[in-house]
């Protein structure tokens, strides 16, 4: 018996060895991409990054993919849009890289639409939102959950008409993804009869919110529908804590992007309690699948080692999941043929560790997995709480809910 394991285990060791030996005389794959690891989307961005190394990592322990190393290619875009064209540019035409990757959001990825469809180039994308909705790609595909584009707006909406609301208040910041995110929100209202009572944009540099707020709740809506960045985000709850929103309003949230980071969540600590928002991963029982809790282990401790977003939730297990996708995709048709790729990618269902994604002809998910949480029992300085179900309980969608909405939304604050 001994000598068996003995055997077995010289017999992995030469298979290891030869792997590695095949690893090491074969070209890598090249997968190129831009990510913000400086300016205004760095935080994102370095934990989106993480998560795709750590598949790399993985990938690459396994073997590779077709027997090849997997190499990354990636160049800080400054979180510019003005970086983008010429980065993917360069990925393309001077690195030769094998694969394209996305840079984290919307505004950096918009401008390489147009040429990454006039190259005819396969595209995973990375947390943007519509902007393949006037290009009309046919090589595009999302990893985030957002789904139908008016699905994010209708699942808030959906829990406020439930809880009472009959007309809306809507804040959005003056750039392209707040904007978008505002426009169906004005559509999905118009069609359930909720009229929009106060509707204002404010300019994205903006950081007293005093007045604005204050013009909010003399409009005495049920409804807030908040499109912001991080620190507008900061700044609006800060305000409400301040003045106070009315005892009208029902549900407040909707698209307030900031709430999904450790830092941001650990400076508002407790002004967090009953906002209801949009979020992707939360570490409630409904979300675990085949290898999440594992990406999980390894993700906390490389995050510490990396320094960025200790619970990193928001972005990198997608990251991951877009590694996941390529790896089946590359497989399955034993080819880097990117017209090939993208046939798989878009007829079948891929298992990854956020759960089973199948894509529209848009390349966004089918189905949204987009989930409405509230925050509920947060105290002030404790990140460590976060990590722990019950702090952000899943309202929507029902395959994923872990609790019911508590309304109105200052008794949900206590």
């Amino acid at each position: 018996m001994k000598r068996r394991t003995f055997l077995g285990g010289a017999m992995a060791v030469a298979v290891v060895g030869q792997g590695s030996r095949a690893l090491a005389q074969q070209p890598p794959i090249k997968i190129g991409m831009s990510m913000p690891q400086t300016g205004g989307l760095a935080g994102g961005g370095k934990a989106s990054l993480l998560g795709i190394e750590i598949w790399r990592d993985d990938i690459n322990a396994k073997g590779g993919l077709l027997g090849r190393k997997v190499e990354l290619v990636v160049y800080d875009d400054k979180s510019s849009a003005s970086e983008t064209p010429a980065i993917y540019s360069k990925l393309v035409d001077v690195d030769k890289v094998d694969l394209l990757f996305a840079p984290y959001a919307t505004v950096p990825t918009a401008p390489i639409m147009p040429f990454v469809k006039q190259r005819g180039l396969l595209l995973m994308g990375n947390f943007s939102f519509q902007v393949n909705s006037k290009v009309g790609h046919d090589m595009w595909f999302n990893n985030a959950p957002w789904g139908p584009a008016d699905s994010w707006a209708a699942s808030f909406i959906d829990l406020a008409q439930k809880a009472g609301g009959k007309n809306m208040a809507l804040l959005a910041a003056d750039q392209e993804f707040a904007q978008n995110l505002a426009l169906t929100a004005r559509d999905v209202a118009k069609k359930r009869n909720v009229p929009v009572v106060f509707d204002q944009s404010y300019p994205p540099n903006t950081v007293e919110f005093a007045s604005i707020i204050r013009g909010l709740k003399a409009a005495k809506p049920d409804i807030v529908y908040v499109a912001s960045y991080p620190p507008d985000s900061a700044g609006i709850l800060r305000a409400v804590n301040e003045i106070g929103i009315g005892d009208d309003v029902k549900v407040f949230g909707g698209g307030m992007v900031g709430l999904q980071f450790a830092a941001v969540m650990g400076n508002l600590g407790s002004l967090l309690n009953g906002v209801v928002n949009y979020n992707t991963w939360l570490p409630e029982p409904s979300m675990y699948h085949a290898g999440t809790k594992e990406f999980f282990e390894v993700y906390t401790k490389r995050a510490v080692e990396a320094k960025v977003d200790p619970l990193g939730y928001y972005l990198a297990p997608y990251g991951y999941a877009m590694g996941q996708m390529i790896d089946a995709a590359v497989n399955a048709t034993k080819s880097l043929d990117q017209k090939g790729l993208a046939k798989y990618l878009r007829e079948n269902e891929h298992k990854t560790i956020v759960g089973p994604i199948a894509f529209s002809a848009d390349g966004e998910w089918k189905e949204s997995a987009t989930v409405q949480a509230q925050f509920r029992g947060v105290v002030d300085k404790d990140i460590e709480q976060f990590r722990k179900p019950g702090k952000q309980v899943i309202l929507y969608p029902d395959k994923l809910k872990t609790g019911t909405l508590v309304s109105p939304f200052e008794a949900a604050r206590k």
